[in-house]
């Protein structure tokens, strides 16, 4: 599983395997005061051949998100420090030359020594693959070389979108040697991090997990890195694997229409310029994501506001925000992240929220990676690896039960769901609780009165709460009557004056590729087809729309663990294997039986009706329509998902 190098060679076939390094005793054993103890002795397996050091009383007590160090006691993690550095020290002094690779049964043992207990055997492979511990990309394409060069020729492929799926997208396509284009609306890659470059924007999962799997991961700064970071990881890779040069910016699809009698599909594009074209097309990859089209309230007299005002995703810099009172309308996840940012800059900061938001503590959640940490990431063999892997287990959503209601449970008061879920509501609202300390005017506002993780759960190292507790700082659960040109009026007739409108107000979750007008066969518009329910097999296919593919379509978001990330990993592998299917088999298109869709959204639904996410006390949600049905949310497990976008199976499909 793990390539051997040669002595003082860069593991150039490897990148996990860790580059060479000379460092002194004194240099390593201060770099280790920094690590993630477990990882570190999964690190030392690879690197000295031995098991033993996983098979100690030196080992994880408890698998829990965020927690790098695995509940491990202090006296044990110095221990474990003092017995690695003299192997640490024999390896580099024979030249960083690794011994033969763990076998599959040892790496499954690893697994459940992180896991701190047994990893069921059917979700090995996952992991597995997710690891890469052989160095290889096991999502790379390989089958390219079987189809014809004239086929190949005119496969034409459109991308819509390079965000971080449109990426992937084109990745993979580059490595079929498919002809594609990738057509995004943004001036360069990244999607919502380009577009959210608002004060204090981060990613809220673990950043060692939040990238592509095939890509080492010891360059990143902040355990939960901001966006100016992603921003710029999107780019590298965009440009490492030559995605650059198939990719039309600053350039919008209006729409695509697909021709029954040529089985191919005409891509509308607006330029920059206003300019219009069509491009021809064998297929269309829709990543155009789902949290892209800023959500505005209709609020009344908007409009004769007097300062500035804009969206959280189209953050005005060139606006100076310091000294003076601005207005946050919204704190969900952009909200939360903006209020404390900005507040010790700002006169006063008034903050508008609808809902209180369910927050759990994050230690990690502002911290960078220290030093240390970086260096075993780029030198201790597979140990970025092993760090992503307890990164990803508590959150690897193996089972959704938790999320589940219980139908004997009485929920009467809308508070829980199970027995489960009202523990960790009282845990939850405990530690808000004591963040606010003397505040008893803020606990009222700030604990929900719906279920934990029946909304998108914020985390926070304490910063959000105690932003609210600042003196220049409210926090208003008052509706908005109005806005005037000097202030916002609530309904109770409070004014509260304002200098700056920061909407702090979502996105259109539920108007999956709006605004772009999407003709399918016989004139079908894919907007009628839908109305306020979008549906896709698999969340990725759509009967009446050949070769049309979507990456985070319909019910593929994730608020019970994985990454978008690593969902769109799994949908990739399934549109290649699609598309192979097309190109290798001469198949003109290819679209799901309606039966097999149907089947699909019925069972959807079932599930996702049980879930904490449908609960009846949750009225203000982007998850649900309007008529309060989710076609957001996935309700599977991780696993369950990976698996079933492993592979197309031909019988579910209608090929021409």
């Amino acid at each position: 599983m793990v390539s051997t190098r040669t002595p003082g060679s860069p593991a150039e076939g490897n990148p996990h395997a860790g580059q060479p390094f000379s460092d002194d005793d004194a240099a390593i054993a201060a770099a280790l005061e920094d690590v993630s103890v477990p990882a570190l002795l999964c690190s030392l397996v690879h690197l000295t051949g031995d098991p033993s050091w996983i098979r100690s009383g030196l080992r994880p007590v408890l698998s829990m998100l965020n927690d790098y160090q695995c509940g491990m006691t202090p006296e044990a993690k110095a221990e474990a420090r003092r017995n690695a550095l003299p192997a640490i020290a024999a390896f580099r002094d024979g030249g960083c030359v690794l011994p033969p690779p763990p076998s599959n049964e040892l790496v499954h043992e690893m697994m459940s020594f992180l896991a701190a207990a047994p990893v069921p055997t059917d979700v090995v492979p996952m992991f597995l693959e997710d690891l890469h511990l052989d160095g290889s990309d096991g999502g790379a394409v390989t089958w390219g070389a079987e189809i014809a060069p004239d086929a190949r020729a005119a496969a034409h492929v459109v991308v819509i979108g390079c965000g971080e799926a449109g990426l992937l997208a084109g990745i993979r396509l580059r490595q079929a040697g498919i002809p594609f284009t990738v057509v995004e609306k943004n001036a360069g890659p990244g999607g919502t991090w380009w577009d959210n470059r608002y004060p204090g924007a981060r990613v809220d999962i673990g950043s060692h997990f939040y990238c592509y799997s095939f890509e080492p991961a010891d360059h990143w700064t902040e355990y939960f890195s901001q966006h100016t970071e992603l921003r710029a990881y999107f780019d590298r890779v965009m440009r490492k694997y030559g995605v650059d040069e198939h990719c039309r910016f600053r350039t919008e699809v209006t729409a695509a229409n697909f021709d029954d009698a040529t089985g191919r599909w005409s891509v509308h594009l607006r330029n920059d310029d206003g300019s219009t074209e069509v491009l021809d097309a064998r297929a269309v990859i829709s990543a155009v994501g789902a949290l892209n089209q800023p959500n505005l309230p209709v609020l009344e007299g908007a409009e004769s506001f007097a300062g500035p005002s804009f969206h959280s995703a189209r953050w005005d810099h060139s606006v100076d925000y310091r000294g003076k009172n601005l207005a946050l309308i919204g704190a969900g996840a952009s909200g939360f992240q903006i209020a404390p940012t900005v507040a010790d800059e700002v006169a006063t900061l008034t903050v508008f929220q609808r809902t209180a938001q369910w927050v759990f503590p994050n230690a990690n959640y502002h911290r960078q990676v220290p030093d240390g940490d970086r260096w075993a990431m780029r030198h201790l063999p597979f140990y970025g690896r092993w760090f992503r892997f307890l990164t990803f287990y508590p959150g690897a959503g193996l089972t959704i039960e938790n999320s589940r209601i219980d139908p004997d449970f009485d929920d009467s008061d809308g508070l829980a769901i199970n027995e489960r879920n009202l523990m960790t509501r009282g845990i939850f609202s405990q530690w808000m609780v004591d963040q606010l300390g003397d505040r008893e005017d803020l606990v009222a506002k700030v604990i929900p009165n719906y279920p934990v993780t029946a909304k998108r759960m914020l985390q926070d190292n304490g910063s959000w709460l105690a932003g609210l507790r600042k003196p220049n700082v409210e926090l208003v659960r008052t509706e908005i009557e109005r806005i005037v040109e000097d202030g916002i009026v609530t309904t109770d007739g409070t004014f509260y004056p304002a200098d700056i409108i920061c909407y702090a107000t979502g996105f259109r979750h539920n108007d999956y590729l709006w605004p772009m007008e999407i003709t399918g066969r016989q004139g079908v518009v894919l907007r009628d087809q839908w109305g306020h329910e979008p549906t896709a097999y698999l969340g990725i296919t759509i009967p009446n729309f050949p070769n049309l593919f979507c990456l985070y379509g319909p019910g593929t978001n994730l608020a019970h663990g994985g990454s978008l990330i690593f969902q769109s990993e799994c949908q990739m592998s399934y549109v290649m294997d699609a598309l192979h299917e097309l190109f290798a088999h001469g198949h003109q298109t290819l679209e799901p039986k309606p039966e097999v869709h149907d089947a699909y959204s019925d069972r959807y639904q079932s599930e996702i009706a049980q879930m904490v996410w449908a609960h009846w006390s949750v009225t203000h949600s982007h998850y649900k329509n309007p008529d309060g049905r989710i076609f957001t949310l996935s309700p599977w497990p991780i696993p369950q998902y990976w698996s079933w976008t492993k592979a197309v199976d031909p019988d579910d499909y209608v090929f021409t």
